[in-house]
């Protein structure tokens, strides 16, 4: 086993690879940026090294400054978490090269699903259903125009490369399809680096169905259950839960998507964790989505169900063991609910709201799991993404498992900052939700002017702005930097004014 693991992250899920480490008797190595100097991620940690600034290409997406820290620190292996370098290939090939081990899958394999267009043609010789698409259109609008006729309107327009909702675009007519082509590849080359482009066939009203999947290197591959990720915001996902209500409903398709994961991961050689995403249409037709060559955000919900800690697993696996044959034998048990707290307003279309958490109490109880990044006192980064944390319920019921998510929410305290806290309770009290019965438009359409009620005053969203700027001039006597406090401003500002002022 390992005798020293680097983390290549920071947040809430550097602190959760670090709590495993040290349960497996592995010293543990943080990296952080100058903002980052105070985290918790560092705190933890045996020993932690500064890789640079804030900007996230001048730390934590820097290679040379990680393997410089893992180098120096003579960690033996590193682990990536998700975001980042998590999925970069070239990064993964230069662990190897300095013979240190990336807790992961292989280049190849990250190479293979990293780009759609080619990850469609894999995952068509495999047998796993693909939504009919093209291939890279290169942004030419004449040849897409074309490649839509065939494959009929509404179309999505995607990068090729990369994922998170972003160069992502819905079409659904000829005369937007050119602007959508441009916007959509400006985004992929900002994100990725790449403007490439493809088109879909657009499935109306889908569910987002995930399948969490294990491999060892010497080609065994098991699966550990299906997610349910629908509720989503701009193509992100904020509440997660397992098993899937529509596949509990229809136990018929589970054997087939399943198959379909698993022949995923064989088809690229696949080792360590990993997870298959599917988009399923209203009758339980699937159809392959992408491939996260990584550790999830949302693993937590499939840990608390399956029994299982998938990072543990991630580190053995790296170090060359086969699967534990108490995995196979591991039976599924009750729901899990996994909602993510973030550092943004939903009041003002989910805008971040970096700044200094001045109170903070976690709820606890039978059932009740929280993974989290930050501590009272801690100040948001505007650097980087603003997940907070991740809290989670299990009970032996979908309804029982909803209620107490409900409690747990009511008994946590986060002061001053906003947060996505207060959504959730909305979301778990609706009936359709409730009922299982929505899609990934669900959050747009049955939330979309959070918070109900009327808009206040023009004098309410004045005299709200100048308190919050001169809380501001308070803050930044004692808190100087400037990208910092404008962002601090801007979302105290926007989003007292949007409250009417109130906190």
């Amino acid at each position: 086993m390992f005798r020293k693991v680097l983390i290549a992250n920071r947040g809430e899920i550097a602190v959760r690879v670090i709590r495993t480490c040290r349960e497996m008797g592995i010293r543990t190595v943080a990296v952080y940026s100058e903002p980052d100097r105070g985290a918790k991620h560092v705190r933890l940690a045996d020993e932690a090294r500064l890789i640079g600034p804030a900007p996230a290409e001048e730390s934590y997406l820097n290679a040379n400054r990680i393997l410089a820290a893992a180098a120096e620190s003579r960690a033996d292996a590193l682990h990536p978490g998700y975001g980042f370098l998590s999925e970069n290939a070239d990064f993964a090939e230069s662990c190897a090269a300095a013979g240190i081990k990336f807790v992961g899958p292989s280049a190849d394999a990250i190479r293979a699903m990293g780009v759609k267009t080619h990850a469609r043609k894999i995952m068509e010789k495999a047998g796993v259903p693909v939504v009919p698409g093209t291939p890279a259109t290169g942004g030419d609008p004449a040849q897409a125009a074309s490649w839509a006729r065939e494959i009929g309107y509404p179309v999505m327009v995607k990068a090729a490369a990369g994922g998170g909702g972003k160069g992502m675009r819905l079409v659904e007519d000829p005369e937007r399809l050119a602007e959508a082509l441009d916007r959509a590849s400006g985004e992929a080359k900002q994100a990725f680096g790449d403007d490439t482009v493809y088109l879909e066939k657009a499935i109306l009203r889908p569910r987002h169905v995930e399948v969490q999947i294990l491999a060892d290197e010497a080609g065994a591959v098991m699966q550990l259950g299906e997610r349910e990720c629908s509720l989503q915001r701009r193509h992100q996902k904020i509440l997660e839960e397992t098993p899937s209500p529509l596949v509990a409903a229809n136990p018929g398709v589970r054997k087939d998507l399943f198959a379909a994961a698993v022949a995923a991961a064989k088809a690229v050689g696949y080792a360590n964790a990993g997870t298959v995403e599917f988009l399923m249409d209203p009758d339980c037709r699937f159809y392959f989505l992408e491939m996260n060559t990584r550790l999830q955000v949302e693993h937590p919900v499939t840990e608390l169900v399956a029994g299982v800690d998938l990072v543990r697993e991630q580190l053995l696996v790296a170090a060359g063991q086969p699967l534990r044959k108490e995995l196979q034998a591991a039976c599924p048990r009750g729901h899990a609910i996994e909602c993510r707290v973030y550092a943004e307003d939903p009041a003002t279309d989910f805008m971040p709201s970096p700044g200094r958490i001045d109170r903070l109490v976690w709820p606890s109880g039978p059932g009740i799991r929280v993974d989290a990044g930050a501590d009272p006192g801690w100040t948001v980064p505007v650097n980087y993404d603003p997940l907070i944390a991740k809290m989670c319920a299990w009970a032996p019921t979908r309804p029982e498992a909803i209620a107490k998510l409900r409690l747990a929410l009511q008994e946590t305290v986060l002061d001053g900052i906003a947060t996505t806290l207060e959504l959730f309770g909305g979301i778990l009290k609706h009936p359709r939700f409730l009922a299982g019965d929505f899609d990934t438009g669900f959050l747009a359409r049955e939330f979309g002017d959070w918070p109900a009620g009327a808009a206040p005053s023009e004098e309410a969203r004045l005299a709200a702005a100048l308190a919050a700027l001169q809380a501001e001039r308070t803050v930044q006597a004692k808190e100087p930097g400037p990208a910092v406090s404008r962002w601090k401003a801007a979302g105290r500002a926007a989003a007292l004014a949007t409250r009417g002022g109130r906190p």
